[in-house]
């Protein structure tokens, strides 16, 4: 099932969020970005896209591996997610923003979750 992984609407959304996420984390505190908030947020957002990227390719074919990198995925936005709400509470964003965020990784995990259960179906 997982194919070309960069056709998958999830990925590709993932994708946009973690461009997007960085574009905006650039011009935090310098503190947060090595180690910090900016720099959790980054890694942890496109982590979703590279398991998705390494999962597809470590066995070609194997359901069940991707399956275990879609979940790895799964854990990565909702780390995210977390980030995004400390960014709002040391006011490195408005609460809307955060939330936008928050609200597109959510939609995320979820298509994530239905990757992984169709998967276990195979």
């Amino acid at each position: 099932m997982a194919g070309d992984v960069w056709a998958l609407k999830v990925f590709q959304r993932a994708y946009r969020l973690s461009l997007d996420l960085h574009r905006a984390s650039i011009g935090w505190p310098r503190v947060e970005q090595y180690g910090g908030i900016a720099d959790q947020l980054r890694r942890s957002s496109k982590s979703v896209c590279a398991l998705l990227v390494e999962g597809a390719g470590r066995q070609p074919g194997s359901d069940a591996e991707f399956r275990r990198y879609v979940t790895m995925a799964l854990g990565s936005a909702d780390e995210a997610r977390l980030w995004c709400c400390y960014a709002a509470d040391l006011d490195y964003v408005p609460l809307a923003t955060s939330q936008e965020w928050q609200s597109e990784l959510s939609e995320i995990a979820r298509m994530l979750q239905g990757l992984r259960a169709r998967l276990s179906e195979n």
